[in-house]
């Protein structure tokens, strides 16, 4: 059976994606090192930015938004039939769109110091507004695409199904602990008076896991030459 491979530019930006992603993750631990006066339990990360090198979770945010731009970049260039343009393929890069934009607002808007969940500033409030909508998209995303990138890479299909229920669950999690700290913390365990910081962590660390995988699953790759003509 004859099989051709896919052609243009060197995988580059995969790999820069994933290495961005690298970045961001290795920043935001680094800042819950450097900032024992935060409870990384009870705090968001986005609080870090007001703590020592806070300049370490802009520079998060802005990986992780670059990183998710160039991946919905690239989804648009794929072709064949487990690419196709359907309609909730579309709708999942447009929900990945909102994702990597959402992140690059909030990064250049900074959150307020801890304690202020009340009483937010404007740039606060605008952190929110990008954050909140960019939560909610990945999953969104991860739930429309994940069927396609596990038909164009089979060996992650059981990895990028993993990551999307992960993805899923703790942002409803999230959810319920960030509209609960609105009016005071509460919903924590022992001495953390919120497990929200917790919560969104983990978060977080689905939602990475699930665009290095979807940008794995991006890679070129031999093809059969029926895939390629269909």
């Amino acid at each position: 059976m004859k099989t051709i491979r896919d052609t243009g530019r060197p995988d580059l930006l995969r790999r820069g994606t994933v290495a961005a992603l690298a970045a961001a993750c290795a920043a935001i631990a680094a800042t819950d090192v450097l900032n024992p006066q935060y409870s990384p339990v009870s705090e968001v990360v986005s609080r870090y930015v007001n703590g020592s090198v806070g300049w370490l979770v802009t520079l998060a945010l802005l990986a992780i938004g670059a990183a998710s731009a160039a991946l919905t970049a690239r989804l648009g260039r794929l072709s064949g039939p487990s690419t196709g343009r359907t309609a909730a393929r579309r709708t999942g890069r447009a929900a990945l769109a909102v994702w990597a934009v959402g992140v690059l607002v909030a990064a250049a808007f900074p959150a307020d110091p801890p304690g202020r969940w009340s009483r937010p500033s404007v740039s606060e409030m605008v952190h929110g507004a990008a954050a909140w909508p960019a939560f909610v998209a990945l999953p969104v995303a991860a739930l429309l695409l994940t069927g396609s990138l596990a038909a164009r890479w089979p060996v992650g299909r059981t990895a990028l199904f993993a990551a999307t229920a992960a993805s899923v669950l703790t942002t409803v999690a999230l959810a319920v602990c960030l509209v609960d700290v609105m009016d005071g913390p509460s919903l924590g365990l022992g001495s953390a008076p919120t497990l929200v910081g917790l919560v969104e962590r983990l978060a977080i660390a689905a939602d990475l896991a699930w665009l290095a995988l979807a940008a794995t699953a991006t890679a070129p790759r031999v093809r059969d030459d029926r895939n390629v003509h269909a």
